[in-house]
């Protein structure tokens, strides 16, 4: 993939896709200059998890990339790192939305896109665009209801699921501001 391709990338993480040292494998991500790094641990307890975001943190903000903390908002406030995905229900339970530059959430569906704007996120996720090893059995959204899901929303739209190199010019094409790649990233 040629460089300039890696800022419309948000490096998703997954520790059990990792084949070396997990803050090696940032550090070697963080090199890239993706458009962010999001943080998604979500089977770590909040205090590990807080922990290894703390350690994420450092590696990417001497790479000048910023780092999205995935589900845990108590995480973001403790480090003061100002952009959070949370999952739709999580959202719905969140207190102070307007303390984030970056507050987003995925959505699957148009009707998940209308809560998420009526909930006031600032960007979305949807997917999943392609079928993908991560969610085995799940049908692809297509870049048809991606389309349709960047003309309704009045904010960046990143496409998930199934995004490689070669698949995000046609989802660019579609409207997306961009992609989200987790296993490209965790196994460069």
């Amino acid at each position: 993939m040629t460089t300039f391709m890696y800022d419309k990338l948000i490096a998703v993480t997954n520790r059990a896709l990792c084949q070396c040292d997990y803050l090696t494998q940032i550090e070697r991500i963080c090199d890239r200059h993706p458009r962010a790094v999001l943080l998604r641990e979500k089977d770590l307890p909040l205090e590990e998890y807080t922990d290894l975001a703390r350690s994420v943190q450092e590696i990417c903000a001497s790479h000048d990339v910023p780092l999205i903390i995935h589900n845990y908002a108590e995480a973001a406030s403790a480090l003061e790192i100002p952009r959070l995905h949370l999952p739709l229900s999580r959202l719905r339970e969140l207190n102070s939305p307007q303390n984030y530059e970056m507050l987003g959430t995925s959505c699957h569906s148009m009707e998940q896109l209308r809560e998420a704007i009526s909930l006031g996120v600032s960007y979305v996720f949807f997917g999943n665009v392609y079928e993908t090893t991560c969610k085995p059995g799940v049908s692809a959204k297509g870049l048809r209801l991606l389309h349709d899901i960047c003309d309704a929303a009045p904010f960046p739209v990143y496409a998930i699921g199934g995004i490689s190199p070669e698949r995000l010019p046609a989802v660019l094409d579609a409207g997306a501001a961009g992609g989200c790649m987790m296993s490209g990233f965790m196994t460069l």
